[in-house]
């Protein structure tokens, strides 16, 4: 069992394959924490780091694991207590973006029960999808939700969902029909989550979590002035409830 909290600095890469190819990389760190046992910094680096659970899940519940717990049991899943890991962005002062956070759900016993990732999008919309990945941490499933402004709500997620060690090594491909369309991977190296560990990572990637929301708006207005065309909007943005 990986061993928290620990900081993941990383590097997130999106490759679009068509109709128009297209790249982007940006760097950032992540947090992998216990959601049973989040983190109590020292009262200045506070801002640099808050887990809210208004950001997760329906937003309703006093805990993030209160959350996750209440969109498994609507899922008819039990973890009776089983131990957590979540990977995910926490707020910087005041502000968060998550594209993506994943919980790795273990039974009492230790051994995994199921995987949830959490996608947001930038227009407020929130939507789980609960996960049993194999040994090799691959699960696939098909898209529901509504990301970016280019691509409808069709296709399948193939993912590969390794819970982190001393390296961090995810991949998201989506397929459509006549191929795939996108690949997304997120690889990085484990670091202490120490006081200074934390203010290393927030020196080198000021306000993260802006830096993240900017950066997918401005390469989503590139896409746009190259051409490729916007796909119908589904009419509701609001953060699902776990029903």
């Amino acid at each position: 069992m990986s061993a928290v909290p620990a900081l993941y600095p990383c590097t997130v890469a999106h490759v679009r394959s068509g109709p128009r190819r297209y790249a982007l990389r940006h760097r950032t760190y992540l947090w992998l924490v216990d959601p049973d046992r989040l983190p109590r910094l020292p009262l200045p680096l506070r801002p640099l780091a808050r887990f809210d659970p208004r950001d997760h899940f329906t937003g309703e519940q006093p805990s993030i694991r209160a959350g996750l717990d209440g969109f498994l049991a609507a899922h008819g899943v039990s973890l009776d207590g089983g131990h957590v890991l979540m990977l995910t962005h926490a707020r910087v002062f005041g502000y968060v973006f998550n594209p993506l956070t994943l919980y790795w759900c273990h039974r009492p016993a230790g051994d995994l029960r199921c995987v949830v990732a959490e996608v947001h999008n930038t227009y407020g919309g929130r939507h789980c999808y609960l996960l049993t990945p194999d040994a090799t941490g691959k699960a696939d499933t098909p898209k529901e939700f509504h990301v970016s402004p280019f691509l409808p709500v069709d296709g399948h997620y193939r993912m590969r969902l390794q819970a982190p060690g001393e390296r961090l090594d995810l991949a998201v491909h989506l397929d459509r029909e006549g191929g795939r369309a996108l690949t997304a991977t997120v690889r990085g190296e484990r670091r202490e989550a120490t006081a200074r560990g934390l203010l290393r990572q927030a020196l080198r990637h000021p306000w993260s979590t802006l830096a993240v929301s900017a950066a997918i708006r401005a390469h989503g207005i590139r896409l746009y002035l190259r051409g490729l065309p916007l796909q119908p909007r589904p009419a509701s943005t609001r953060p699902e409830k776990t029903t």
